[in-house]
């Protein structure tokens, strides 16, 4: 066992607390990873408040990078000690239908993660000293989505990670392993045949601003941006938005169908997970257009589409889940997108805090701060 500190969540509704966590050694094809940057994504605020639900207490984080320092027993070579990281959330099995389809992140053992908070076997690494005032017998701790990185160092599966070349900076691995293989992914992976087309992206987070950055790659024209904060799209403009439009002075809906033309656009990204902003989304959708659905709400979240709507005018409403990617493949790709200029990735970094002071960057997240939070163990 290693002693670690690490953000542990107790209860929804209760903020983190930094606490000392057991971490054990690896099993298989398992490693060890120290933290280097972990970003602070809305989905572990959702765990926070009990929208979304997990075997508790837990570890939180899903979005991070470091350096792996141990391999288990029976690790394949792939990675080594001392090469740098990014972690996946979705695990990938490379057997299941899914995953043999190419549609890995729909891979079975996600349900296994989620069913029992452990890493893709069922089982946890992590413990709290018998102590700690934790569960019943003083040891049971579970992981978040097999990562768990608000943490000095993890125990992740090798196939939750992806060796990150040089020349990318911790920060930039750790956010685009999430938002932006989210919202980048949603546009080269759901979207066709963008170039020269308007496309609308709902939501100037981390993942509405990845997807902004895949648009103007794929030469999408105007990129539409709405939000309602007017910092969040000055950084959208910078990111490649040609219309940036705030939601809370004027109405958003009439604002795009005036840009279009009256047309509507022919693909509308939605990435804040709200049935107003979903139907929105839909009602600036031109006839044959579609609706990327990319935004989690609560588990109990539903969203009335307009029958006529879809008939009618032939429009589409499709789910995208981590942009519908192939991380082992999509990712290396990211990074060398960003070696090479073309995805400005570090523009979306926001503050970066401790991870002590993992409550107080929720507290910024949700009170509207720019760009993606960081925390550094």
């Amino acid at each position: 066992m290693t002693a670690i500190r690490a953000a542990v969540l107790r209860a929804p509704g209760r903020p983190p607390a930094i606490e000392q966590v057991e971490l054990a050694a690896p099993r298989d094809s398992e490693i060890v990873v120290r933290i280097e940057a972990a970003g602070v994504c809305h989905s572990d605020y959702h765990y926070m408040t009990g929208d979304l639900t997990a075997p508790l207490p837990l570890v939180l984080g899903h979005e991070g990078a470091g350096i792996v320092e141990e391999l288990g027993p029976r690790a394949s070579g792939r990675i080594r000690v001392g090469d740098r990281v990014a972690l996946l959330w979705r695990p990938r099995c490379g057997v299941c239908e899914a995953c043999v389809s190419g549609n890995p992140v729909l891979c079975e053992l996600g349900k296994v993660q989620a069913a029992t908070g452990g890493l893709p076997d069922g089982t946890s690494r992590l413990s709290l000293p018998v102590d700690s005032g934790g569960a019943a017998d003083g040891t049971a701790l579970h992981h978040l989505m097999g990562v768990s990185c608000f943490a000095e160092k993890v125990v992740v599966n090798e196939n939750a990670a992806v060796v990150v070349p040089d020349g990318v900076p911790p920060e930039v691995a750790a956010i685009s392993a999430c938002a932006v293989i989210t919202g980048v992914g949603a546009v080269l992976n759901v979207v066709e045949f963008a170039a020269g087309r308007p496309l609308l992206v709902i939501g100037a987070g981390g993942v509405g601003l990845s997807a902004v950055m895949g648009a103007a790659l794929t030469g999408a024209h105007p990129v539409i941006v709405v939000d309602v904060d007017d910092r969040k799209l000055e950084l959208a403009r910078e990111l490649g938005a040609a219309i940036a439009i705030n939601g809370r002075e004027t109405d958003a809906t009439a604002a795009v169908l005036a840009a279009t033309g009256g047309r509507g656009v022919d693909w509308a990204i939605e990435a804040i997970g709200r049935p107003a902003t979903l139907r929105q989304a839909l009602d600036c959708t031109a006839a044959g257009g579609a609706v990327v659905a990319v935004g989690l709400g609560s588990a109990d979240t539903e969203f009335a589409v307009p029958l006529n709507q879809l008939v009618q005018r032939q429009k589409r409403v499709i789910g995208s889940l981590y942009g519908s990617s192939n991380p082992p493949i999509d990712l290396p790709r990211i990074f060398q997108l960003y070696l090479a200029g073309r995805l400005p990735i570090d523009r979306l970094l926001g503050e970066r805090l401790p991870l002590d002071e993992v409550a107080a960057a929720y507290e910024h997240l949700v009170s509207g701060a720019v760009g993606r939070g960081i925390l550094v163990p």
